[in-house]
């Protein structure tokens, strides 16, 4: 049986999972309800965070298929995965045409000599403009230096929503076949008879977890044959080499999988029985076979730190409190989360390395939903020595924003050391794109959505490490801190919602240090949010004023991720977020700044 190796690449929300799952319902892999978005928080925020093997099977061959996440702050997650498959099917939206992680990942696939299949998709939109995108597509190609093969790309038109694709426009069709079709004529067979004869060599591009067969690393499998039971060796990355022995073996079969006694060259496989393996480690039936070339993952751009919480709140809500059971976790983490570094050399506290703000977030919310009780600190950017020149990361940020309201967007971006780049207009609406100092756009999604009035579409990918922009002066917002404990009431809230935005509504118990809202002037202002109104036995007409609440802004960890001081932790419980000063007491606060200022 003919097998092809294909992953799926494209922008968030240009439907990569979609087509996944209607290719999987044509075959008859899986029913209308199932989908690839597994995960509890792929399906409410409607994005693909970790890749997914598949496969179908169509005309007496298998194609299996990786659905890789769209979003910047998880290109981890792909970079591994393209060095595992044989072609790319590359989708981009028929209306909004090549977007930042559209060029991030095809220049990732160019570079390996991947000759990708441009698909179309989302025609059915009433705004989408196929053949303007194919032309931009292909302006792309030649950007990012395809030479004349990768250069005759074919291109097929899909509406994956829909269940249908078609080589032309013009043509009429009412299911996949057409991109099956060509995914047979133009992917080549994963390998040759004569491979399945040498000796095994595979390679993890994936790990796993499970709780009976302990860590399993998704393999594939370059030639040779590897069989239940059998005897190899693990050839690490630096070049250390131990025995180990395959306890089970598993194919991927639409989203399930399928225990196999052995598998041939080209197939992509699920092993147990290798603890301790890493992704990009090589799997060989000999001792001294060669390894295969590593893969490689871009750095870090933004560390902080993971905390026990201890604030008076701690351990009311949580199952996991202590320090050693949060350190076992990120252990656990670090198994699968291959984008994720950590360094445990502190006692008190341990140092997360990640690749965005998102990254970390989806990691917190994780762990928040699992039962565990921390606080992290505010995140900083690292910044590091290239060649004796100071450097930090930089972002290519695309602002898709109705026209009126680009001044705004271009004004707020100059200010934070960003650059524009391009500029373009088309029916009231402005797309910019800017490159701008990772520390400049901390904190700004939050400002963008208000600027925007929520109209604008902010889209951001790391672009590599530039020499430091300089100071930023960004308009911190000031902290409204409470001075005492006890629960919030609403005519205290009442005098307090004029001073900034407030993050509490009333009942909400709260406690000395915590931060109930902002100040839009600056500085820190310390408020009694339980205050309550005088009474008297007196009553006259008009005394008793009426008392309107604005709605309070909701704490998220994105949100309080973004807006926090350098002075403040955010705090996650199972039920809760809370922003609070480090310093619980006003006098503690003081202490601390004198400290710094000596």
């Amino acid at each position: 049986m003919e097998i092809r190796n294909i992953a799926i690449i494209a922008h968030v929300d240009h439907g990569k999972t979609t087509l996944t799952d209607a290719l999987m319902r044509q075959t008859g892999m899986s029913g209308d309800e199932v989908s690839m978005d597994s995960n509890a928080l792929e399906q409410e925020r409607g994005i693909t965070i970790y890749s997914k093997n598949t496969s179908v099977f169509y005309k007496e061959g298998k194609i299996n298929i990786v659905d890789t996440p769209g979003h910047a702050d998880f290109s981890s997650e792909v970079e591994r995965i393209l060095r595992s498959i044989d072609c790319v099917l590359l989708l981009v939206d028929a209306q909004e045409g090549p977007m930042p992680q559209t060029k991030f990942v095809l220049k990732k696939s160019l570079e390996l000599g991947l000759k990708p299949i441009v698909v179309i998709n989302k025609i059915d939109k009433p705004a989408a403009q196929p053949k303007e995108v194919v032309e931009m597509v292909y302006e792309l190609f030649l950007d990012l230096g395809a030479n004349d093969e990768q250069l005759e790309f074919p291109v097929i038109y899909a509406a994956s929503k829909q269940g249908y694709a078609k080589r032309e426009l013009s043509d009429e069709s009412d299911n996949l076949t057409p991109l099956l079709d060509l995914i047979l004529e133009h992917v080549k067979p994963a390998s040759s008879p004569e491979a399945s004869d040498k000796p095994l060599l595979a390679q993890p591009f994936n790990l796993a977890y499970d709780n009976f067969l302990g860590r399993c690393a998704v393999c594939r499998i370059y030639q040779g044959k590897i069989k239940t039971a059998q005897n190899v060796f693990v050839e690490t990355l630096d070049g250390d080499t131990r025995p180990r022995k395959i306890t089970k073996l598993f194919t991927f079969k639409g989203i399930g999988r399928e225990e196999v006694q052995e598998a041939e060259a080209g197939d992509i496989v699920m092993v147990a029985g290798l603890p301790n393996i890493y992704i990009g480690e090589t799997i060989a039936e000999a001792a001294d076979q060669s390894a295969l070339p590593a893969i490689k993952i871009d750095e870090p751009t933004i560390s902080l730190n993971f905390l026990v919480n201890n604030s008076p709140f701690a351990g009311k809500e949580g199952k996991f409190v202590t320090n050693r059971q949060l350190k076992e976790r990120l252990e656990k983490e670090l198994e699968i989360n291959v984008g994720l570094k950590i360094d445990f050399s502190e006692t008190s506290y341990y140092k997360v390395f990640g690749r965005g703000e998102l990254h970390i977030a989806i990691l917190l919310e994780n762990l928040r939903r699992e039962g565990y009780e921390l606080q992290v600190s505010q995140p900083q950017v690292i910044v590091k020595e290239i060649d004796g020149v100071k450097s930090e990361p930089f972002e290519e940020v695309t602002i898709d924003v109705p026209e009126a309201l680009s001044g705004v967007v271009i004004e707020k971006m100059s200010k934070r050391k960003g650059r524009m780049s391009d500029f373009k207009t088309q029916n009231g609406q402005s797309r910019i794109t800017f490159d701008i100092p990772t520390r400049g756009l901390l904190g700004y999604r939050n400002e963008f959505v208000v600027d925007t009035k929520g109209e604008g579409i902010l889209c951001a990918q790391v672009s590599g490490f530039k020499p430091y922009a300089g100071e930023i002066e960004k308009s911190e917002l000031g902290s409204m801190v409470s001075m005492i404990s006890g629960k919030a009431l609403a005519f205290a809230l009442w005098n307090l919602q004029e001073r900034g935005v407030l993050y509490i509504s009333p009942n909400t118990q709260v406690y000395e240090g915590m931060v109930i809202g902002n100040v839009s002037k600056g500085n820190d202002l310390t408020v009694n949010p339980i205050k309550g109104k005088q009474l008297t036995n007196v009553r006259a007409s008009g005394s008793d004023e009426a008392i309107q609440l604005t709605p309070p802004m909701p704490l998220t960890i994105e949100t309080g991720l973004g807006m926090m001081n350098a002075d403040e932790y955010l705090e996650i419980t199972p039920e809760n977020i809370r922003l609070r000063k480090q310093y619980l007491t006003e006098i503690d606060r003081q202490r601390a700044k004198r400290a710094e200022v000596k």
